[in-house]
Protein backbone atom coordinates (compact mmCIF):
# COMPACT_ATOMS: atom_id res chain seq x y z
CA UNK A 1 0.00 0.00 0.00
CA UNK A 2 2.88 2.17 0.46
CA UNK A 3 3.72 2.29 -2.69
CA UNK A 4 0.41 3.36 -3.77
CA UNK A 5 -0.78 6.93 -4.20
CA UNK A 6 -3.69 8.90 -5.31
CA UNK A 7 -2.35 12.15 -6.30
CA UNK A 8 1.07 12.67 -7.98
CA UNK A 9 3.18 16.44 -8.42
CA UNK A 10 6.32 16.42 -11.10
CA UNK A 11 8.31 19.02 -9.69
CA UNK A 12 11.39 20.24 -11.54
CA UNK A 13 13.74 22.90 -10.18
CA UNK A 14 13.75 23.53 -6.66
CA UNK A 15 10.59 21.16 -5.53
CA UNK A 16 13.01 18.06 -5.29
CA UNK A 17 13.32 18.00 -1.37
CA UNK A 18 9.03 18.87 -1.32
CA UNK A 19 8.27 15.23 0.13
CA UNK A 20 11.71 14.03 1.27
CA UNK A 21 12.02 11.04 3.76
CA UNK A 22 12.45 14.06 6.64
CA UNK A 23 9.40 15.84 5.66
CA UNK A 24 6.00 15.27 7.84
CA UNK A 25 3.77 12.35 6.38
CA UNK A 26 6.13 10.83 4.39
CA UNK A 27 5.62 7.37 3.90
CA UNK A 28 8.06 5.81 1.69
CA UNK A 29 10.72 6.06 -1.31
CA UNK A 30 9.65 3.87 -4.34
CA UNK A 31 11.69 2.64 -7.11
CA UNK A 32 9.82 1.72 -9.87
CA UNK A 33 11.35 -0.20 -13.78
CA UNK A 34 8.63 0.22 -16.56
CA UNK A 35 8.69 -1.25 -20.65
CA UNK A 36 9.99 2.45 -20.79
CA UNK A 37 12.90 2.57 -18.61
CA UNK A 38 13.55 3.54 -15.01
CA UNK A 39 12.13 7.05 -14.46
CA UNK A 40 13.80 10.07 -13.61
CA UNK A 41 14.64 9.37 -9.87
CA UNK A 42 13.29 7.65 -7.47
CA UNK A 43 9.29 8.74 -6.30
CA UNK A 44 8.78 9.87 -2.50
CA UNK A 45 5.24 9.26 -1.31
CA UNK A 46 3.63 11.19 1.57
CA UNK A 47 0.71 11.80 3.48
CA UNK A 48 -1.08 15.06 2.78
CA UNK A 49 -4.65 15.29 4.27
CA UNK A 50 -6.74 12.51 2.83
CA UNK A 51 -4.71 12.23 -0.25
CA UNK A 52 -1.83 9.87 -0.79
CA UNK A 53 0.45 11.73 -2.87
CA UNK A 54 3.90 10.66 -5.02
CA UNK A 55 6.10 13.32 -6.21
CA UNK A 56 8.47 12.45 -9.35
CA UNK A 57 11.57 14.67 -9.85
CA UNK A 58 11.00 15.51 -13.44
CA UNK A 59 14.60 16.39 -14.41
CA UNK A 60 15.88 13.49 -11.72
CA UNK A 61 18.34 13.98 -8.87
CA UNK A 62 20.71 16.74 -8.98
CA UNK A 63 18.55 18.23 -12.41
CA UNK A 64 20.33 15.34 -14.20
CA UNK A 65 18.31 15.24 -17.10
CA UNK A 66 17.51 18.34 -19.29
CA UNK A 67 14.12 18.65 -20.80
CA UNK A 68 15.03 17.07 -24.46
CA UNK A 69 16.37 13.77 -22.23
CA UNK A 70 13.48 13.25 -19.47
CA UNK A 71 12.02 9.76 -19.44
CA UNK A 72 8.32 10.96 -20.00
CA UNK A 73 6.71 7.66 -20.86
CA UNK A 74 8.52 5.57 -17.98
CA UNK A 75 7.81 8.80 -15.56
CA UNK A 76 3.98 9.01 -16.13
CA UNK A 77 3.94 5.00 -16.57
CA UNK A 78 5.57 4.72 -12.75
CA UNK A 79 2.45 7.04 -11.84
CA UNK A 80 -0.17 4.88 -13.40
CA UNK A 81 1.36 1.82 -11.92
CA UNK A 82 0.94 3.64 -8.71
CA UNK A 83 -2.18 4.10 -9.08
CA UNK A 84 -2.31 7.76 -9.66
CA UNK A 85 -5.58 8.96 -11.07
CA UNK A 86 -4.57 13.17 -10.88
CA UNK A 87 -1.39 14.84 -11.62
CA UNK A 88 -0.13 18.63 -10.83
CA UNK A 89 2.52 19.72 -13.10
CA UNK A 90 4.22 22.75 -11.35
CA UNK A 91 6.83 24.38 -14.20
CA UNK A 92 8.79 27.31 -14.74
CA UNK A 93 7.79 29.18 -18.10
CA UNK A 94 8.96 32.69 -20.08
CA UNK A 95 6.20 34.90 -20.57
CA UNK A 96 5.67 35.94 -23.68
CA UNK A 97 3.08 38.73 -22.57
CA UNK A 98 4.37 42.04 -20.85
CA UNK A 99 1.07 41.69 -18.54
CA UNK A 100 2.50 38.42 -17.30
CA UNK A 101 5.36 39.30 -15.80
CA UNK A 102 7.84 37.69 -13.68
CA UNK A 103 6.41 36.34 -10.59
CA UNK A 104 3.22 35.42 -12.01
CA UNK A 105 1.24 32.33 -11.91
CA UNK A 106 -1.03 31.05 -14.84
CA UNK A 107 -3.19 27.82 -15.23
CA UNK A 108 -2.70 27.28 -19.14
CA UNK A 109 -5.56 25.60 -20.84
CA UNK A 110 -3.76 25.07 -23.92
CA UNK A 111 -0.36 23.55 -25.23
CA UNK A 112 1.87 24.16 -28.74
CA UNK A 113 3.93 20.94 -29.24
CA UNK A 114 7.01 22.83 -30.95
CA UNK A 115 9.88 20.11 -29.73
CA UNK A 116 11.16 17.57 -32.82
CA UNK A 117 12.67 14.53 -30.75
CA UNK A 118 10.32 13.47 -28.53
CA UNK A 119 8.53 10.07 -28.00
CA UNK A 120 5.36 11.48 -27.13
CA UNK A 121 2.79 7.95 -27.35
CA UNK A 122 2.80 4.96 -25.96
CA UNK A 123 0.81 3.40 -29.12
CA UNK A 124 3.93 2.96 -31.54
CA UNK A 125 2.52 0.35 -33.47
CA UNK A 126 -1.51 -0.56 -33.50
CA UNK A 127 -2.11 -4.51 -33.34
CA UNK A 128 -5.70 -4.87 -34.60
CA UNK A 129 -7.31 -1.17 -33.94
CA UNK A 130 -6.38 2.02 -34.07
CA UNK A 131 -5.92 4.71 -30.92
CA UNK A 132 -5.98 8.23 -31.00
CA UNK A 133 -6.75 9.84 -28.09
CA UNK A 134 -9.00 13.41 -28.42
CA UNK A 135 -6.10 16.74 -27.32
CA UNK A 136 -8.30 19.18 -28.14
CA UNK A 137 -8.24 20.05 -24.90
CA UNK A 138 -4.93 19.29 -23.25
CA UNK A 139 -5.93 19.95 -19.74
CA UNK A 140 -8.19 18.76 -17.36
CA UNK A 141 -10.79 21.30 -16.80
CA UNK A 142 -11.80 20.06 -13.56
CA UNK A 143 -8.32 20.54 -12.40
CA UNK A 144 -7.44 23.56 -14.09
CA UNK A 145 -10.57 25.16 -12.15
CA UNK A 146 -9.20 23.75 -8.79
CA UNK A 147 -6.14 24.91 -9.20
CA UNK A 148 -7.10 28.83 -9.99
CA UNK A 149 -9.59 28.56 -7.07
CA UNK A 150 -6.53 27.35 -4.79
CA UNK A 151 -4.28 29.93 -5.58
CA UNK A 152 -7.13 32.75 -5.19
CA UNK A 153 -7.35 31.17 -1.82
CA UNK A 154 -4.08 31.21 -0.92
CA UNK A 155 -3.70 35.03 -1.87
CA UNK A 156 -1.67 34.59 -4.73
CA UNK A 157 -3.88 34.41 -7.97
CA UNK A 158 -3.41 33.03 -11.28
CA UNK A 159 -4.09 34.29 -14.87
CA UNK A 160 -6.86 31.99 -16.16
CA UNK A 161 -5.82 30.59 -19.33
CA UNK A 162 -3.09 31.21 -22.48
CA UNK A 163 -1.56 29.04 -24.50
CA UNK A 164 1.91 27.08 -23.78
CA UNK A 165 4.32 26.46 -26.32
CA UNK A 166 7.33 23.65 -25.25
CA UNK A 167 10.24 23.54 -27.17
CA UNK A 168 13.04 21.22 -27.24
CA UNK A 169 15.75 23.13 -25.24
CA UNK A 170 18.28 23.27 -23.55
CA UNK A 171 18.24 26.00 -25.14
CA UNK A 172 16.19 29.23 -25.07
CA UNK A 173 14.79 30.49 -28.22
CA UNK A 174 15.70 33.16 -30.24
CA UNK A 175 14.20 36.66 -30.89
CA UNK A 176 12.90 35.76 -33.51
CA UNK A 177 10.89 32.52 -32.62
CA UNK A 178 9.58 34.38 -29.57
CA UNK A 179 8.31 37.11 -31.50
CA UNK A 180 6.48 34.48 -33.69
CA UNK A 181 5.19 32.96 -30.90
CA UNK A 182 3.44 36.20 -29.49
CA UNK A 183 1.98 36.98 -32.59
CA UNK A 184 0.42 33.64 -32.90
CA UNK A 185 -1.39 34.97 -29.36
CA UNK A 186 0.47 32.05 -27.11
CA UNK A 187 1.37 33.52 -23.88
CA UNK A 188 4.05 31.05 -22.21
CA UNK A 189 7.23 29.30 -23.12
CA UNK A 190 8.83 26.39 -21.44
CA UNK A 191 10.45 23.14 -22.17
CA UNK A 192 9.03 20.22 -20.68
CA UNK A 193 4.87 20.58 -21.14
CA UNK A 194 4.98 18.12 -23.85
CA UNK A 195 4.81 15.11 -23.64
CA UNK A 196 3.80 14.87 -20.36
CA UNK A 197 -0.02 15.99 -21.08
CA UNK A 198 -0.46 13.71 -23.97
CA UNK A 199 1.13 10.62 -22.14
CA UNK A 200 -1.32 11.49 -19.49
CA UNK A 201 -4.15 11.39 -21.34
CA UNK A 202 -3.36 8.17 -23.08
CA UNK A 203 -3.13 6.70 -19.35
CA UNK A 204 -6.38 8.47 -18.45
CA UNK A 205 -4.70 10.54 -15.66
CA UNK A 206 -6.38 13.67 -15.14
CA UNK A 207 -3.27 16.32 -15.65
CA UNK A 208 -3.31 19.85 -15.44
CA UNK A 209 0.30 22.22 -15.40
CA UNK A 210 0.91 24.72 -12.87
CA UNK A 211 3.29 27.66 -14.25
CA UNK A 212 5.15 29.98 -12.29
CA UNK A 213 6.65 33.03 -14.92
CA UNK A 214 10.24 33.21 -14.24
CA UNK A 215 11.08 35.88 -16.93
CA UNK A 216 10.27 37.54 -19.73
CA UNK A 217 11.04 35.79 -22.87
CA UNK A 218 13.21 37.77 -25.68
CA UNK A 219 10.46 38.98 -27.33
CA UNK A 220 10.11 41.90 -24.55
CA UNK A 221 13.63 42.31 -23.42
CA UNK A 222 16.44 43.73 -24.79
CA UNK A 223 20.11 42.48 -24.90
CA UNK A 224 21.87 38.98 -24.58
CA UNK A 225 18.27 37.10 -23.61
CA UNK A 226 17.19 35.42 -20.83
CA UNK A 227 19.63 33.94 -18.40
CA UNK A 228 19.75 30.70 -16.84
CA UNK A 229 20.75 31.99 -13.53
CA UNK A 230 17.99 34.49 -13.74
CA UNK A 231 15.24 31.80 -13.97
CA UNK A 232 16.48 29.98 -11.12
CA UNK A 233 16.64 33.16 -9.01
CA UNK A 234 13.56 34.05 -9.48
CA UNK A 235 12.13 30.43 -8.73
CA UNK A 236 14.35 29.75 -5.59
CA UNK A 237 12.33 33.51 -4.14
CA UNK A 238 9.14 31.64 -4.67
CA UNK A 239 9.91 28.25 -4.00
CA UNK A 240 8.21 28.28 -0.20
CA UNK A 241 4.96 30.21 -1.58
CA UNK A 242 4.86 27.69 -4.30
CA UNK A 243 5.25 25.19 -2.15
CA UNK A 244 2.23 26.43 0.56
CA UNK A 245 0.45 26.59 -3.02
CA UNK A 246 0.99 23.01 -3.84
CA UNK A 247 0.08 21.53 -0.33
CA UNK A 248 -3.51 23.73 -0.17
CA UNK A 249 -3.84 22.13 -3.93
CA UNK A 250 -3.93 18.50 -2.79
CA UNK A 251 -6.28 19.19 -0.22
CA UNK A 252 -8.49 20.79 -2.33
CA UNK A 253 -8.73 18.69 -4.89
CA UNK A 254 -12.00 17.38 -6.25
CA UNK A 255 -12.77 13.50 -6.37
CA UNK A 256 -11.34 12.45 -9.98
CA UNK A 257 -14.25 9.54 -10.45
CA UNK A 258 -16.17 10.51 -13.65
CA UNK A 259 -14.40 13.17 -15.21
CA UNK A 260 -15.45 14.23 -18.39
CA UNK A 261 -11.55 14.35 -19.84
CA UNK A 262 -11.10 10.47 -19.50
CA UNK A 263 -13.88 10.17 -22.19
CA UNK A 264 -11.56 11.46 -24.62
CA UNK A 265 -9.47 8.05 -24.97
CA UNK A 266 -10.52 5.05 -26.79
CA UNK A 267 -11.18 2.22 -24.37
CA UNK A 268 -9.45 -0.87 -24.97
Amino acid sequence: MTQQADVAIIGGSGLYSLFSPTSPGHLATVSLSTPYGDPSGEIEVAQIGSRRVAFLPRHGPGHRYPAHRIPYRANMHALEQMGVKQVIAPCATGSLRRETPPGALVVPDQLVDQTHSRAQTFHDEFHGETFHAQFAEPYCQRLRESLLGSAADDGWPASDGGALVVIDGPRFSTRAETVWYANEGWALVNMTGHPEAVLARELRLCYAALALVTNYSANLITGPGVSEAEVYALFERNIEKLRGLLLRAIRELPDPAGCSCWGTVPKH
